[in-house]
């Protein structure tokens, strides 16, 4: 049976950009949340569930790391890492995102204590983020970078809450919204890796469409997060 041509690298890129169409943002919750129809119980139920999350993001990254061989490729992606578990490095120090997302859910209202001790994680979130997870640490590492491309679409979200959560919620303090200023450019440089990374590992077509393939499994478990707060919280319409 003769094989599908493989797409040049701008379709296949084009191809993998195309899944933004299915990204949480247009979940009904998440539309919910960037239109100001959310209460102040699901904006602290939304962040203090998404840090679960939040805490899983370093660790996959860390199975990257750990499953690949390429001492290029580690230097570049141990960033990811720095970024969420912060660092001190020669008198400079990052609390990191883990920590910006604390002060997200103090600004909204909640303790520390009842964020860290994750009492408000709703069973279909610990299950969905596991998933992730476990799919990163049992899969070749270039099939983990190329799950990580919902990073793609991720810019857009966080500019729309930047642009409308002062307006929507007035009472959130402006501070609690550092992690999203801080992510536009920093998902922006690891869409560059990752995206590089999948492009030159991924060539045949078969190889290409196992890629899509990957990248709608991240947008489902992204898209069962969403329903899990859904479910917990409800949806205003």
């Amino acid at each position: 049976m003769p094989t599908e041509p493989a797409w040049s690298r701008d379709e296949f890129e084009a191809q993998l950009r195309s899944k933004g169409a299915a990204y949480h943002i247009y979940h009904p919750f998440n539309v919910m949340l960037n239109t100001g129809k959310a209460t102040p119980e699901q904006i602290r139920g939304w962040v203090a569930n998404r840090f679960y999350y939040q805490i899983a993001i370093p660790v996959k990254d860390a199975a990257v790391l750990s499953n690949c061989p390429d001492a290029d490729v580690r230097r570049g992606w141990v960033q990811r890492i720095l970024d969420h578990d912060g660092f001190e490095i020669g008198g400079t120090r990052d609390a990191g995102g883990t920590e910006a997302w604390i002060q997200l859910g103090i600004a909204t209202g909640l303790a520390r204590e009842e964020i860290i001790d994750l009492r408000h994680v709703v069973p279909a979130m610990r299950f969905a983020v596991d998933a992730y997870v476990n799919f990163a640490r049992r899969s070749p590492w270039q099939e983990a970078v190329c799950s990580s491309l919902t990073e793609m679409f991720a810019p857009e979200i966080h500019k729309q809450r930047l642009a409308n959560w002062p307006e929507h919620y007035p009472w959130i303090e402006s501070g609690g919204l550092q992690y999203f200023r801080q992510r536009v450019s920093q998902a922006r440089r690891d869409v560059e890796q990752g995206l590089t990374i999948t492009l030159d590992h991924f060539t045949t077509r078969a190889q290409q469409e196992r890629a899509l393939d990957i990248l709608q499994l991240k947008l489902d478990i992204l898209w069962a997060m969403s329903d899990a707060m859904a479910n917990r919280y409800g949806v205003n319409p």
